[in-house]
């Protein structure tokens, strides 16, 4: 069984025992977190949303908090001696998912 989850402004397929990188979510390490905003359910009975799915949840454990690799953002204007260079490093939450109920 797997569903379709929204979270951080993304859509991700997710699946019991799958582990998931997503966007940072207030939450300590090992604490439990629910997702309440499913798509879609997909398995042996198929549930569609319309936008969400009623009912449906999935739960996962927060495993790590960290941050991406370091990206850099630079700015440039020609001929106007103009630039400017900064870096970037996106937070994450890893999660583990643990059961889909729909």
């Amino acid at each position: 069984m797997y569903a379709i989850i929204e979270t951080g402004g993304k859509q991700i397929k997710v699946e019991a025992g799958q582990a998931v990188y997503i966007e940072k979510v207030n939450a300590t390490e090992g604490e439990t977190v629910t997702f309440d905003k499913v798509l879609f359910v997909g398995g042996d009975n198929v549930k569609v949303g319309s936008p969400l799915v009623a009912g449906a949840t999935v739960t996962g454990k927060v495993e790590k908090q960290g941050r991406g690799k370091k990206l850099i953002v630079f700015k440039y204007k020609a001929k106007k001696n103009n630039r400017k260079k900064q870096g970037h490093r996106q937070p994450y939450t890893k999660v583990v998912i643990e059961a889909i109920n729909a």
